[in-house]
Protein backbone atom coordinates (compact mmCIF):
# COMPACT_ATOMS: atom_id res chain seq x y z
CA UNK A 1 0.00 0.00 0.00
CA UNK A 2 1.24 3.42 -1.18
CA UNK A 3 3.00 5.90 1.63
CA UNK A 4 1.04 8.72 1.09
CA UNK A 5 0.73 11.29 4.21
CA UNK A 6 1.70 10.92 8.16
CA UNK A 7 -1.83 11.05 9.87
CA UNK A 8 -2.27 8.66 12.04
CA UNK A 9 1.10 7.03 10.60
CA UNK A 10 3.72 5.51 13.03
CA UNK A 11 7.11 6.47 11.53
CA UNK A 12 10.86 5.53 12.65
CA UNK A 13 13.44 8.30 12.50
CA UNK A 14 16.91 7.09 12.83
CA UNK A 15 19.09 9.18 14.72
CA UNK A 16 16.51 10.81 15.71
CA UNK A 17 18.37 12.94 18.71
CA UNK A 18 20.49 14.63 16.28
CA UNK A 19 20.48 18.03 15.11
CA UNK A 20 18.26 17.59 11.63
CA UNK A 21 15.99 14.69 13.06
CA UNK A 22 15.10 16.52 16.52
CA UNK A 23 13.43 18.88 13.75
CA UNK A 24 12.06 16.11 12.02
CA UNK A 25 10.41 14.23 14.86
CA UNK A 26 9.19 17.80 15.72
CA UNK A 27 7.59 18.47 12.25
CA UNK A 28 6.15 14.62 11.86
CA UNK A 29 4.20 14.91 15.12
CA UNK A 30 2.81 18.48 13.60
CA UNK A 31 1.50 16.36 11.29
CA UNK A 32 -0.63 13.74 13.41
CA UNK A 33 2.05 10.85 13.17
CA UNK A 34 3.02 8.92 15.66
CA UNK A 35 6.86 9.22 16.20
CA UNK A 36 9.90 6.45 16.82
CA UNK A 37 13.15 7.80 17.51
CA UNK A 38 16.08 6.00 17.72
CA UNK A 39 19.67 6.83 18.54
CA UNK A 40 22.53 5.70 20.24
CA UNK A 41 23.31 9.60 21.70
CA UNK A 42 27.34 9.40 20.03
CA UNK A 43 26.25 12.88 18.85
CA UNK A 44 22.52 13.10 19.31
CA UNK A 45 21.27 14.49 22.21
CA UNK A 46 18.76 14.11 24.39
CA UNK A 47 18.27 17.70 24.91
CA UNK A 48 17.49 18.04 21.66
CA UNK A 49 14.17 15.95 22.62
CA UNK A 50 14.16 16.44 25.73
CA UNK A 51 10.76 19.11 25.17
CA UNK A 52 8.88 15.70 22.88
CA UNK A 53 9.67 13.17 25.96
CA UNK A 54 5.71 14.25 27.42
CA UNK A 55 3.78 14.08 24.34
CA UNK A 56 2.06 10.75 24.20
CA UNK A 57 2.97 10.06 20.27
CA UNK A 58 6.55 10.13 21.21
CA UNK A 59 8.65 6.71 21.68
CA UNK A 60 12.96 6.97 22.35
CA UNK A 61 14.24 4.46 22.28
CA UNK A 62 18.32 4.05 22.71
CA UNK A 63 19.55 1.58 20.22
CA UNK A 64 22.60 1.38 17.90
CA UNK A 65 21.14 0.93 14.61
CA UNK A 66 24.64 -1.27 13.40
CA UNK A 67 22.21 -3.74 15.14
CA UNK A 68 19.03 -5.24 13.66
CA UNK A 69 16.13 -3.54 15.07
CA UNK A 70 12.96 -5.23 15.08
CA UNK A 71 10.07 -2.71 15.32
CA UNK A 72 6.76 -2.57 13.44
CA UNK A 73 6.50 1.08 11.50
CA UNK A 74 4.49 2.64 8.47
CA UNK A 75 7.62 4.44 7.23
CA UNK A 76 11.72 4.87 7.50
CA UNK A 77 13.76 7.89 7.84
CA UNK A 78 17.56 7.06 8.04
CA UNK A 79 19.67 9.99 9.30
CA UNK A 80 21.58 7.76 11.49
CA UNK A 81 25.55 8.76 11.50
CA UNK A 82 27.91 11.49 12.76
CA UNK A 83 28.08 14.18 10.20
CA UNK A 84 30.49 16.84 11.15
CA UNK A 85 34.58 15.44 10.55
CA UNK A 86 35.57 16.35 13.87
CA UNK A 87 32.84 13.21 15.00
CA UNK A 88 33.11 11.23 11.94
CA UNK A 89 36.75 11.15 12.57
CA UNK A 90 36.73 10.42 15.48
CA UNK A 91 35.70 6.90 15.22
CA UNK A 92 36.22 6.06 11.40
CA UNK A 93 35.88 2.21 11.13
CA UNK A 94 32.37 3.01 13.13
CA UNK A 95 31.67 5.81 11.14
CA UNK A 96 31.44 3.49 7.85
CA UNK A 97 29.77 0.53 9.68
CA UNK A 98 26.57 3.20 10.76
CA UNK A 99 26.60 4.05 7.45
CA UNK A 100 26.79 0.77 5.77
CA UNK A 101 25.65 -1.72 8.46
CA UNK A 102 23.07 1.14 9.30
CA UNK A 103 21.45 0.98 5.70
CA UNK A 104 21.72 -2.60 5.52
CA UNK A 105 19.25 -3.24 8.52
CA UNK A 106 17.06 -0.28 7.72
CA UNK A 107 16.51 -1.86 4.44
CA UNK A 108 16.08 -4.59 5.87
CA UNK A 109 13.43 -3.79 8.18
CA UNK A 110 11.56 -1.88 5.57
CA UNK A 111 11.58 -4.90 3.01
CA UNK A 112 9.82 -6.89 6.14
CA UNK A 113 7.41 -4.49 6.59
CA UNK A 114 7.05 -3.77 3.31
CA UNK A 115 7.82 0.49 4.11
CA UNK A 116 8.82 3.16 2.63
CA UNK A 117 12.57 4.58 3.57
CA UNK A 118 14.00 7.73 3.38
CA UNK A 119 17.44 7.68 2.77
CA UNK A 120 19.68 11.08 3.97
CA UNK A 121 22.32 11.07 1.87
CA UNK A 122 25.29 13.97 1.61
CA UNK A 123 26.76 16.42 -0.50
CA UNK A 124 29.95 15.00 0.39
CA UNK A 125 29.26 12.07 -2.08
CA UNK A 126 30.44 14.76 -4.77
CA UNK A 127 34.12 14.95 -2.69
CA UNK A 128 35.76 18.02 -4.13
CA UNK A 129 33.64 19.05 -7.25
CA UNK A 130 34.96 19.58 -10.67
CA UNK A 131 31.53 21.03 -11.75
CA UNK A 132 29.81 23.57 -10.44
CA UNK A 133 27.10 23.74 -9.62
CA UNK A 134 26.42 20.38 -8.25
CA UNK A 135 23.49 18.16 -10.75
CA UNK A 136 22.81 14.92 -9.13
CA UNK A 137 24.11 12.77 -12.54
CA UNK A 138 27.67 13.79 -11.20
CA UNK A 139 29.36 11.16 -10.00
CA UNK A 140 31.75 12.97 -8.15
CA UNK A 141 35.67 13.36 -7.07
CA UNK A 142 36.06 11.80 -4.15
CA UNK A 143 39.21 10.38 -2.15
CA UNK A 144 38.39 6.86 -1.43
CA UNK A 145 41.43 6.38 1.34
CA UNK A 146 41.74 9.93 2.81
CA UNK A 147 40.43 10.76 6.28
CA UNK A 148 36.53 11.89 5.27
CA UNK A 149 36.42 9.03 3.11
CA UNK A 150 34.66 6.64 6.08
CA UNK A 151 32.00 9.51 5.81
CA UNK A 152 32.13 10.09 2.26
CA UNK A 153 32.14 6.56 0.90
CA UNK A 154 30.09 4.96 3.36
CA UNK A 155 27.14 6.75 2.53
CA UNK A 156 27.73 6.32 -1.25
CA UNK A 157 27.98 2.62 -0.90
CA UNK A 158 24.08 3.45 1.36
CA UNK A 159 23.31 5.49 -1.89
CA UNK A 160 24.34 1.85 -3.81
CA UNK A 161 22.61 -0.62 -1.21
CA UNK A 162 19.68 1.64 -1.27
CA UNK A 163 19.43 1.73 -5.22
CA UNK A 164 19.97 -1.94 -5.25
CA UNK A 165 17.05 -2.71 -2.98
CA UNK A 166 15.24 -0.94 -5.34
CA UNK A 167 15.85 -2.27 -8.30
CA UNK A 168 16.02 -5.94 -6.98
CA UNK A 169 13.53 -5.93 -4.11
CA UNK A 170 11.06 -2.99 -5.56
CA UNK A 171 11.41 -1.56 -2.04
CA UNK A 172 9.95 2.13 -2.46
CA UNK A 173 12.83 4.90 -1.42
CA UNK A 174 13.58 8.18 -1.12
CA UNK A 175 17.16 9.61 -1.28
CA UNK A 176 17.95 13.04 -0.92
CA UNK A 177 21.53 14.70 -0.57
CA UNK A 178 21.74 16.99 2.00
CA UNK A 179 23.81 19.94 1.80
CA UNK A 180 25.48 22.09 4.23
CA UNK A 181 22.40 22.97 7.01
CA UNK A 182 22.79 24.74 9.49
CA UNK A 183 19.97 25.81 13.03
CA UNK A 184 19.27 25.72 16.57
CA UNK A 185 20.60 22.55 18.00
CA UNK A 186 23.66 22.66 16.69
CA UNK A 187 26.38 21.35 18.69
CA UNK A 188 28.38 23.64 20.05
CA UNK A 189 31.72 21.59 19.63
CA UNK A 190 30.80 19.59 16.25
CA UNK A 191 33.39 21.78 13.94
CA UNK A 192 31.23 22.69 11.63
CA UNK A 193 31.79 26.25 10.18
CA UNK A 194 28.71 27.79 11.45
CA UNK A 195 28.54 26.54 14.85
CA UNK A 196 32.68 27.20 14.88
CA UNK A 197 31.99 30.86 14.11
CA UNK A 198 28.79 31.35 16.42
CA UNK A 199 30.87 29.98 19.33
CA UNK A 200 34.41 31.69 18.77
CA UNK A 201 32.31 34.81 18.05
CA UNK A 202 30.26 35.10 21.30
CA UNK A 203 33.33 34.04 23.31
CA UNK A 204 35.32 37.08 21.75
CA UNK A 205 37.52 34.41 20.62
CA UNK A 206 39.71 34.50 17.00
CA UNK A 207 37.54 32.82 14.55
CA UNK A 208 39.68 30.27 13.08
CA UNK A 209 39.62 30.33 8.62
CA UNK A 210 40.52 27.41 7.11
CA UNK A 211 42.37 28.30 4.38
CA UNK A 212 42.14 31.89 2.53
CA UNK A 213 38.33 31.62 3.42
CA UNK A 214 37.88 32.09 -0.79
CA UNK A 215 36.31 28.49 -0.76
CA UNK A 216 32.89 28.71 -0.98
CA UNK A 217 29.40 27.01 0.52
CA UNK A 218 25.46 27.34 0.22
CA UNK A 219 23.98 27.35 3.50
CA UNK A 220 20.66 26.07 4.32
CA UNK A 221 18.40 26.75 7.67
CA UNK A 222 17.01 23.49 8.81
CA UNK A 223 13.32 24.30 8.93
CA UNK A 224 13.61 24.82 5.06
CA UNK A 225 15.50 21.41 4.84
CA UNK A 226 12.82 19.69 7.02
CA UNK A 227 10.00 21.28 4.83
CA UNK A 228 11.78 19.53 1.77
CA UNK A 229 12.79 15.95 3.32
CA UNK A 230 8.80 15.80 4.44
CA UNK A 231 7.38 16.64 0.97
CA UNK A 232 9.80 14.22 -0.63
CA UNK A 233 8.47 11.42 1.86
CA UNK A 234 4.90 11.62 0.19
CA UNK A 235 5.88 11.89 -3.79
CA UNK A 236 4.71 9.32 -5.93
CA UNK A 237 7.24 6.02 -5.95
CA UNK A 238 8.66 6.93 -9.54
CA UNK A 239 10.59 9.68 -7.63
CA UNK A 240 13.65 7.81 -6.13
CA UNK A 241 15.99 10.21 -6.02
CA UNK A 242 18.65 11.15 -5.37
CA UNK A 243 17.73 14.65 -5.19
CA UNK A 244 19.92 17.60 -3.76
CA UNK A 245 18.42 19.57 -0.60
CA UNK A 246 19.95 22.43 0.52
CA UNK A 247 20.09 26.10 -0.55
CA UNK A 248 22.03 27.71 -3.77
CA UNK A 249 23.09 30.72 -2.27
CA UNK A 250 26.92 30.64 -2.52
CA UNK A 251 28.78 32.41 0.08
CA UNK A 252 32.50 32.29 0.76
CA UNK A 253 33.93 31.40 4.30
CA UNK A 254 35.31 34.54 4.86
CA UNK A 255 31.82 36.28 4.05
CA UNK A 256 29.91 34.26 6.77
CA UNK A 257 32.75 34.99 9.34
CA UNK A 258 32.11 38.53 8.88
CA UNK A 259 28.32 38.08 8.84
CA UNK A 260 28.92 36.11 11.81
CA UNK A 261 30.86 38.78 13.70
CA UNK A 262 28.34 41.76 12.64
CA UNK A 263 25.49 39.69 14.10
CA UNK A 264 26.97 39.26 17.26
CA UNK A 265 28.68 42.76 17.53
CA UNK A 266 31.90 40.44 18.29
CA UNK A 267 35.36 42.06 18.23
CA UNK A 268 37.01 39.33 17.59
CA UNK A 269 39.71 38.66 14.74
CA UNK A 270 39.87 36.10 11.61
CA UNK A 271 42.99 33.95 11.77
CA UNK A 272 44.18 31.80 8.86
CA UNK A 273 45.15 27.98 9.23
CA UNK A 274 46.12 25.88 6.45
CA UNK A 275 42.83 23.71 4.83
CA UNK A 276 42.20 20.26 6.12
CA UNK A 277 42.77 17.48 3.73
CA UNK A 278 40.26 17.16 0.79
CA UNK A 279 38.59 19.80 2.23
CA UNK A 280 36.27 20.83 -0.96
CA UNK A 281 36.87 24.38 -2.53
CA UNK A 282 32.81 24.73 -3.73
CA UNK A 283 29.47 23.41 -2.66
CA UNK A 284 26.47 24.40 -4.45
CA UNK A 285 23.46 22.17 -5.20
CA UNK A 286 21.79 22.19 -8.54
CA UNK A 287 18.49 22.51 -7.08
CA UNK A 288 16.01 22.25 -10.68
CA UNK A 289 15.04 18.24 -9.46
CA UNK A 290 14.00 19.44 -5.95
CA UNK A 291 11.85 22.85 -7.15
CA UNK A 292 10.35 20.74 -9.84
CA UNK A 293 9.35 17.49 -8.04
CA UNK A 294 8.88 18.70 -4.66
CA UNK A 295 7.46 22.12 -5.12
CA UNK A 296 9.49 23.44 -3.23
CA UNK A 297 12.58 25.45 -2.72
CA UNK A 298 14.57 27.35 0.67
CA UNK A 299 13.00 30.53 1.99
CA UNK A 300 15.35 31.44 4.91
CA UNK A 301 17.96 33.71 3.99
CA UNK A 302 21.05 33.67 5.17
CA UNK A 303 21.41 36.77 7.99
CA UNK A 304 17.70 35.33 9.02
CA UNK A 305 18.72 31.91 9.73
CA UNK A 306 21.66 33.15 11.52
CA UNK A 307 19.90 35.14 14.11
CA UNK A 308 17.81 32.66 14.99
CA UNK A 309 20.93 30.42 15.44
CA UNK A 310 23.00 32.90 17.30
CA UNK A 311 20.25 33.64 19.68
CA UNK A 312 19.91 29.63 20.26
CA UNK A 313 23.79 29.42 21.18
CA UNK A 314 23.63 32.37 22.94
CA UNK A 315 21.34 30.92 25.54
CA UNK A 316 23.21 27.47 25.24
CA UNK A 317 26.79 28.83 26.03
CA UNK A 318 24.83 30.55 29.45
CA UNK A 319 23.38 27.41 30.38
CA UNK A 320 26.68 25.76 30.18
Amino acid sequence: MPFENYRNSRILVTGGAGFIGSHLCERLLKTGAEVVSVDNYFTGSRRNIAHLIANPMFEAVRHDVTFPLYIEVDAIFNLACPASPIHYQRDPVQTTKTSVHGAINMLGLAKRLKARIFQASTSEVYGDPLIHPQTEDYWGNVNPIGIRSCYDEGKRCAETLFFDYWRQHGLPIKVARIFNTYGPRMQPNDGRVVSSFIVQALRGEPITVFGDGGQTRSFCYVDDLVEAITRLMVTEEAVTGPINLGNNSEFTIRELAEKVITLTGSRSQLIFKPLPQDDPRQRQPDLTKAKALLDWQPKVALEDGLKETIAYFKRTLELA
